[in-house]
């Protein structure tokens, strides 16, 4: 299924804020920044990461609500959703 860019903005922009976490827990980490910290990073950008997979997820079952529960496309997207989990 494809999906418009622009219908995955929140989730780019998400994916992206994550990034950029991802950039400071490896900093961290050669600066040797205390452990506790750098986990507390990790389970943010865990969550929000998650949080775009389900953005993207949310927005395909949209896009599934008029097709045949056998579709192609349903059957993807459950399987992507239950990767999730």
């Amino acid at each position: 299924m494809i999906i418009e860019p622009d219908e995955l903005k929140t989730a780019r922009d998400r994916l992206a804020r994550v990034q950029g976490q991802i950039g400071g827990i490896v900093r961290m980490i050669d600066e040797g920044r205390d452990c506790t910290d750098i986990l507390q990073q990790l389970s943010a950008a865990s969550t929000a990461l998650a949080r775009a997979g389900f953005s993207i997820v949310s927005t395909g079952m949209a896009h599934c609500v008029n097709e045949p529960d056998n579709s192609d496309s349903r059957v993807a997207l459950e399987k992507a959703f239950m990767s999730l989990a």
